[in-house]
């Protein structure tokens, strides 16, 4: 058996709805109701059936945080977690940019003669 057959990720969907439901501690069909609305994406069997990875869990507790403590609709949880999305996105994009102006610099200064 190969070394990294049990290694996963946080991404890797392996619950069931109803491990989900209890660890999530959401009813099964609120999962897919939130599967529906786009709040969450599980991961799907052969047989189209549901699977939740724990990043999937942990999103779940945070919907229905935001929803139960804060009184924010799904409408509106589903912007946040877009907005929270995009903001990563652009974070990533902006180290990018970062790391190759440094890279730019250091050539520059490595070409130019001295003044």
């Amino acid at each position: 058996m190969d070394a990294n057959f049990f290694d996963l990720s946080d991404e890797t969907p392996v619950y069931v709805i109803s491990v989900a439901a209890q660890l999530s501690g959401l009813h099964p069909q609120t999962l897919r109701q939130y599967d529906r609305l786009g709040l969450v994406s599980p991961g799907r069997t052969a047989g189209r059936g549901r699977l939740y990875s724990t990043r999937d869990i942990v999103l779940l507790r945070e919907v229905q945080r935001l929803s139960q403590e804060e009184g924010i609709n799904l409408a509106g949880i589903k912007r946040i977690l877009e907005l929270e999305t995009e903001n990563l996105r652009l974070r990533d994009e902006l180290n990018r940019v970062a790391t190759e102006l440094k890279l730019i610099r250091a050539l520059v200064r490595y070409e130019l003669p001295p003044s």
